[in-house]
């Protein structure tokens, strides 16, 4: 690879071909103007999700998703205690000073791409381990467990 010394080093990004088409899915599904803020969409919902995921799931997701994503969502400790869809959407709020509304389109456009590269098995195994409420964020009906 080599390098041009008119950007700087810290500007300097060279993608996977896999992260690069994952940041032009989100992109292209949340309607952001630059592949830079899709990127930061993609880098503030993986941290959320990696505090969430423990165990196999989590491995195995990491195992899916491309090297940058997977760095993302595993650099983070899970919280002790998982949030709910909603609480989730409201913690990326608060962290990121966005609303509500424009936290919610973010997660979706997000864990729609996370979904498409894990399948349907992990996303299932996901969202059993997960609280109600997450299964709309990755575009998916929530179902509820027979009694």
């Amino acid at each position: 690879m080599s390098t041009d010394v008119r950007v700087p080093l810290e500007q300097q990004q060279s993608y996977s071909t896999a992260y690069h088409q994952m940041l032009e899915r989100v992109r292209y599904e949340g309607a952001y103007p630059t592949r830079e803020r899709a990127e930061e969409i993609v880098r503030l919902v993986l941290a959320g999700l990696g505090r969430q995921l423990t165990g196999d799931e989590r491995v195995d997701l990491a195992a899916r998703l491309p090297l940058e994503a997977a760095r993302t969502l595993t650099a983070q400790i899970p919280d002790t205690q998982p949030l709910s869809g909603w609480a989730f959407v409201k913690d990326l709020a608060a962290r990121s000073g966005a609303s509500q509304a424009t936290t919610r389109w973010d997660t979706g456009s997000v864990l729609a791409a996370v979904a498409a590269h894990a399948g349907s098995d992990l996303i299932t195994r996901i969202l059993n381990q997960l609280p109600p409420g997450w299964a709309l964020l990755f575009g998916q009906a929530e179902l509820n467990p027979a009694a």
